[in-house]
């Protein structure tokens, strides 16, 4: 039975001051089946308050999103940047843990310095899934966008080093590379034959290729990504997993527009259910 997930981060951000104690005001509003939470890092020095907060209301939270900048650490290399990326790490999987959390979604490149050192973040993913099975996580690479290659072609080569990793497709990451497409084309399809594809991001893209001016997070309908497609083909695969909305639900107020972000939930279910 598929869940319908809804991103913290759609719900909480800088203009209501990444308050996670919104959430107990937020979540009882949405007709969304849990949450995947996604750690911040202005949150690192309060991760003891966050952990008791996160267990006392009880939220559904299968999937957690991995802070994304310490995989820059990574990116940059070094024994110092790589301990402090393992260091981050464990206190990401720590809150997973104690969330309740089954996966953890992960930027395995991520900012500037992005894929510009591959090598480096190759290397590493051992060691991070191993941390990651030690908490009773599965480790989840991102397709993230790219400054260098692209995210299919790094996805082969982790494959290529790693054939029991597992990823989370995101549809406005791959159309922004123009790869959303590659999901439906036969050589592709040991993502899904596999089960390599444990869990997907479904958010809309506005943009052309590469279009670095139109990098925001649309909800689905907003942009140009054919979700009745998306969603028949997924359905066809015989996928069973989650999807998660990440798209930001809040204005520059700060304000969370409930009902339209319910109403992209229930957009996803008909399509989910057409036969």
């Amino acid at each position: 039975m598929h869940q319908i997930l809804c991103s913290t981060g759609a719900l909480i951000g800088r203009p209501n001051g990444r308050d996670y104690r919104l959430l107990k005001q937020f979540c009882p509003r949405l007709e969304c089946d849990g949450f995947e939470f996604m750690l911040y890092s202005t949150w690192y020095d309060q991760i003891e308050q966050l952990t008791t907060f996160l267990k006392s209301i009880q939220l559904n939270i299968p999937v957690m999103h991995c802070e994304k900048s310490l995989s820059e650490h990574i990116s940059i290399g070094g024994d110092e940047e790589l301990r402090e990326a393992f260091r981050l790490f464990e206190i990401n999987c720590s809150v997973a843990e104690a969330a309740g959390a089954e996966k953890m979604v992960f930027h395995l490149w991520n900012g500037i310095i992005s894929d510009s050192n591959f090598e480096n973040n190759l290397r590493a993913y051992s060691e991070l899934r191993e941390r990651a099975e030690k908490h009773g996580l599965t480790l989840l690479v991102e397709n993230v966008i790219c400054n260098g290659t692209d995210p299919m072609t790094h996805w082969v080569e982790l494959y290529q080093h790693y054939p029991e990793i597992r990823f989370v497709f995101d549809t406005k990451m791959a159309d922004f590379h123009r790869q959303l497409e590659l999901l439906y084309e036969p050589e592709y399809d040991w993502l899904w034959k596999e089960k390599h594809i444990l869990h997907y991001h479904v958010n809309d893209y506005g943009g052309g290729y590469k279009d670095w001016s139109n990098l925001k997070v649309l909800p689905m309908g907003k942009g140009h990504i054919d979700f009745e497609r998306f969603f028949r083909f997924v359905r066809e695969t015989g996928y069973a997993g989650d999807f998660t909305f990440e798209a930001t639900g809040f204005d520059k107020t700060g304000t969370v527009n409930i009902r339209n972000l319910n109403e992209q939930f229930a957009l996803a279910r008909k399509y989910l259910n057409q036969v």
